[in-house]
């Protein structure tokens, strides 16, 4: 066989031209500086006629490269000023001088030092918020969307809207869910369980709580009639006892999935609650460790799993964790809010599933971010800009970062 040596020489070439570009790209992206805000940003949470005043804590990340190009991270459902100080005074310089192309390294150097023996928690949470900016790094490095370089499955994700919260009296949450459905929203989710357990000392015994559940669920149902789905979430606040209970009472409602219904998330008590039940569970937005998910998926203990890049350890565990989920054919959906985050991951994927439009997180969102999709009729639109595609308003973010910040503050 002849090898034209000409041919050949032109392929040396080539690759000897991308390897030079690969090394120039890997030094534009050696990382410069990391610094950590914590922020407590006050929202008023808008549904129909009632506004309700609240706060709602948050990190970003700033990483900046020798080329000056700066990836964004951020998380939320924590104590700020905790995640931020570990970032700042632990994490940050263990970066510095790397390259923020080599993503799973820095991933794993992070896991060791912020997390070697499983303990989760504010680790996860500054983990999460470092990857994400290291993600959004390489995407724009490249000149791709996110969602593209996490593998292009689709150009939009399907969204379910979170708008019925506690504060809502019942005809303030009919009224609710009717408007949602009005926006093009086919899909709602509301809360249950009203920190039932954290709350039982007032006192007021769990079973009235399921009580009003039951009835507040019955009159989302009637106001909206068979067609949109229907979710419920507890955020870990009843017993397993009272979660099996309440489902029980409502499955006549056509519920698509009973969230967190059970504290800690204990495995065991999910998986009894699952065979006893006629209602699909979900579970694990606040998980910090994909070992967690594992034990979920052995003891077929949900039907969705639940990462949260913004909680879970960022992308770069959430792709393990949806491996899984699909190795085990158990459906992912985000959960725990911060959907503009967590859209790049679901349409990367094609296990990808549903977005959590979170009204008080997107509201708190944009005042952080500009360029933020808006849902057309149940569907999110995926940005075309390179990296996450949006871009935080750091006058915005100045401004509230001089604010005090919080102890807590949570998710609304």
């Amino acid at each position: 066989m002849q090898i034209d040596k000409e041919a050949t020489k032109n392929v040396d070439q080539q690759h000897g031209a991308a390897a030079a570009a690969g090394a120039r790209l890997e030094r534009e992206l050696t990382i410069r500086s990391v610094r950590a805000i914590p922020i407590n940003v006050p929202v008023d949470a808008v549904v129909g006629a009632v506004r309700k005043p609240t706060a709602l804590s948050c990190v970003l990340v700033r990483v900046e490269t020798e080329s000056g190009l700066v990836g964004c991270g951020f998380t939320a459902i924590t104590e700020e000023e905790v995640v931020a100080a570990a970032i700042n005074e632990v994490a940050a310089h263990h970066l510095l001088g790397e390259s923020a192309l080599n993503i799973e390294r820095l991933w794993n150097r992070l896991y060791w030092l912020l997390t070697p023996r499983g303990q989760s928690g504010y680790g996860a949470h500054a983990i999460a918020a470092l990857d994400i900016a290291l993600w959004d790094l390489k995407a724009q490095a490249l000149g791709l969307p996110l969602w593209k370089l996490l593998g292009g499955a689709r150009k939009r994700v399907p969204v379910y809207a979170t708008f019925g919260f506690g504060f809502l009296d019942t005809e303030q949450l009919a009224e609710a869910a009717r408007s949602w459905v009005g926006l093009g929203f086919s899909r709602l989710k509301m809360t249950v369980g009203n920190h039932a357990l954290q709350r039982r000392d007032e006192p007021r015994p769990l079973s009235a709580v399921i009580r009003e559940d039951e009835a507040r669920i019955r009159a989302v149902r009637e106001a909206v009639g068979p067609g949109p789905e229907l979710c419920i979430d507890a955020n870990c606040s009843l017993d397993p006892y009272h979660a099996r209970l309440l489902a029980q009472r409502v499955e006549d409602c056509g519920i698509a999935f009973f969230e967190e219904p059970v504290s800690h998330n204990d495995v065991r008590a999910l998986a009894d609650l699952r065979r006893s039940i006629n209602i699909p569970l979900a579970a694990g937005q606040n998980e910090g460790l994909d070992s967690r998910f594992a034990d979920l998926f052995q003891a077929r203990a949900v039907d969705i799993a639940q990462p949260n890049v913004a909680i879970t350890g960022g992308y770069t565990q959430c792709l393990r964790i949806a491996g899984m989920a699909q190795a085990w054919q158990v459906a992912i959906a985000n959960g725990g809010a911060w959907p503009f985050h967590n859209m790049h991951l679901h349409a990367g994927l094609a296990h990808g599933g549903f977005i959590e439009y979170h009204h008080v997180a997107v509201t708190m969102s944009e005042q952080l971010f500009t360029g933020l999709p808006v849902p057309e009729n149940g569907w999110l639109p995926l940005p075309e800009a390179p990296g996450l595609g949006f871009t935080p308003d750091w006058d915005a973010v100045a401004e509230l970062a001089r604010r005090p910040t919080s102890r807590g503050a949570g998710k609304a």
